[in-house]
């Protein structure tokens, strides 16, 4: 295993992670860390372990801790001009941020409580002091104390929220402000509309602790980010996502994926000019996307990103969303906040807040399938009695699996075959199917190299594939879609995806690294097995690879290998697997 940047071992073997500071901010650094240091030239922490493994994982998190504490220290640096308004989005963070520290301070009180308590009867032992020093949590004295100062400090708040009296939380509005590095003035109504709302919050806060005392589950949320200060104007992320969508046609797919990112991102920080968006916004999006269950059922289905985030820590057992999906989605909002940068709709000097925000994530997720799963798939009622569930799309149940495992295609590739696209090639001897983009159709290929035509397997044939595809192009025209029901102009594929992963486990097949995509593992292991060169393994499969075939495309690729192509695909068998019983299913 690689170690991870920034993860060093000391002399004793011990990993610790550990950060170079800008020179700039060395200064500013030391006082975001009161370690009364005159600069503080890196950042390190000890990950205390000496398995390399364990650490990676370890430094992920302190990584994280090190770029906060650098972002803090380059809001100190930055000038805060007076302003005399807030949007509405500011004055509901500060809000959040406002009751979320101040049961945040009130869950540390009760970590630290009995130190407290050791200390006070250190300074004063004389006294005659009731109870033990637990262990954990307040001791008697603090009870009794908390339940005499709680209710006076909730009376007074109250009563200052009844007369509209902000100067009673002057000093927290100060605070909040600071925070958010923001710079009020005094006079503006913006600064009584804050101080109201902060008091509000602060009159829950109160109630919210007195209610902890009374054995109440009352949760702490997360801290909001505080380093923005979105003005009241700009082009927000939901405008600039509108902008995208009509800048030029999109797959159906892409406008999904990237509107749910949009729409994720906003639950979470609030529909923000895009010119705000901060790496801390980013971060945070990043970090509420790992702790977002996999699977959702009942009210899950349709909460919010924050709830759905709340959720997955409270359930720290439950499978979360991969790193390759976290990636997607934040590639989502980076991408449109790109485009907004690229039409002139930021400022010249904007920085992208979600450079590398990305995951890392592992060679493959996936994993072949074994003799005794591809049994079990090809012995299920689809294969073996012509059932057509909804979900499997038609045909398509039936035949993609089958294409996948004896060529190796993707699932988008198969899904976007037209009944031309399945014709006899001269150069290569066989019946081919010819994998090409086209983007008036939405078809697209993953590179330039998954350009190819891949030999149909004579198992695949026997099966009676050319007759379907002979049927589909009478029925429906040359041009017309052969899986109609996943074509690239349909939702389809995603559904079909989906409903594969849940057909294959309803027959035994629970593995989550056994997707669909495992056909092609799969399809790789058998040519490696029957000792195709990797050159031509290259061709077939559309991978670039290092020798002369990723010079060429399709055309050239069938010129250059001829025959080799539809003999290294029929060197392709499973022989755990025996297709003789199933049916022929041509029309």
């Amino acid at each position: 295993m690689r170690r991870m940047r920034n993860v060093i071992k000391d002399r004793h073997g011990t990993y610790y992670a550990r950060k170079k500071v800008p020179p700039a901010l060395q200064e500013v650094v030391a006082r975001v860390l009161g370690n009364d240091k005159a600069r503080q030239v890196w950042l390190k922490h000890s990950l205390s372990t000496k398995d390399l493994e364990t650490a990676n994982k370890r430094a992920k998190a302190v990584l994280i801790e090190f770029d906060r504490t650098l972002e803090r220290a380059k809001a100190l640096t930055a000038p805060r001009p007076l302003r005399t308004s807030l949007s509405a989005v500011e004055i509901k963070r500060m809000v959040e941020y406002h009751y979320a520290q101040k049961l945040a301070a009130h869950d540390e009180y009760l970590h630290i409580a009995p130190d407290e308590e050791r200390a006070l009867r250190k300074l004063d032992p004389s006294e005659d002091w009731s109870g033990p020093i637990p262990s954990f949590g307040l001791s008697q004295g603090q009870i009794a104390d908390a339940n005499v100062t709680i209710p006076a400090v909730l009376q007074e708040a109250e009563k200052a929220l009844g007369q509209g009296n902000i100067a009673h939380i002057e000093i927290q509005i100060e605070q909040v402000l600071d925070a958010f590095q923001i710079n009020l003035d005094h006079k503006c109504p913006a600064y009584r509309e804050l101080g109201l709302a902060l008091l509000r919050a602060e009159v829950k806060a109160i109630r919210a602790i007195q209610q902890r005392f009374a054995g109440e589950p009352i949760e702490t949320p997360p801290l909001p980010a505080t380093d923005t200060a979105p003005s009241p104007s700009g082009e927000t992320l939901k405008a600039a996502f509108e902008g995208w969508k009509r800048h030029r046609e999109r797959s159906p797919r892409t406008l999904i994926d990237y509107e749910r990112a949009t729409k994720l991102f906003v639950e979470l920080h609030g529909d923000i000019p895009v010119a705000q968006i901060r790496r801390t916004h980013a971060r945070q999006f990043r970090e509420a996307l790992q702790d977002t269950p996999h699977k959702r059922t009942g009210k899950l289905l349709k909460a919010p990103l924050p709830e759905l985030t709340q959720w997955g820590r409270e359930h720290p057992e439950a499978q979360k969303i991969g790193p390759g999906t976290v990636n997607k989605l934040v590639g989502g909002v980076q991408a449109v906040c790109r485009w907004a940068r690229k039409e002139h709709l930021l400022p010249d000097d904007w920085a992208d807040p979600f450079a590398e925000m990305r995951l890392e994530e592992d060679e493959s997720v996936r994993a072949p399938f074994d003799p005794d799963e591809l049994r079990t798939i090809f012995g299920t009622p689809v294969f073996t009695e012509g059932e057509r569930p909804k979900g499997g799309q038609g045909a398509a149940a039936f035949w993609l699996p089958l294409l996948a495992l004896f060529g190796g295609e993707r699932l988008s590739e198969l899904a976007g075959l037209r009944a031309s696209d399945v014709t006899h090639n001269q150069l290569i001897g066989a019946v081919s199917i010819y994998i090409t983009a086209d983007r008036k159709a939405a078809r697209r290929l993953k590179t330039k190299q998954s350009e190819r035509f891949v030999p149909v397997h004579s198992q695949v044939v026997k099966l009676g594939f050319l007759d379907y595809v002979a049927a589909q192009a009478k029925t429906r025209g040359d041009k017309a879609w052969l899986f109609p029901l996943v074509a690239p102009d349909t939702n389809g594929t995603a559904a079909f995806s989906k409903w594969f992963g849940r057909y294959i486990g309803a027959h035994g097949v629970s593995d989550p690294a056994k997707v669909f995509h495992s056909f092609r593992h799969t399809f790789t292991d058998a040519l490696r097995l029957a000792n195709v060169s990797d050159e031509v393994k290259n061709a077939l499969l559309g991978w670039t690879g290092g020798g002369m075939a990723a010079r060429y495309g399709a055309k050239d690729k069938a010129a250059r290998f001829r025959h080799k192509l539809s003999e290294a695909v029929e060197c392709v068998t499973y022989p755990e697997l025996d297709l003789s019983k199933l049916p022929n299913v041509a029309p």
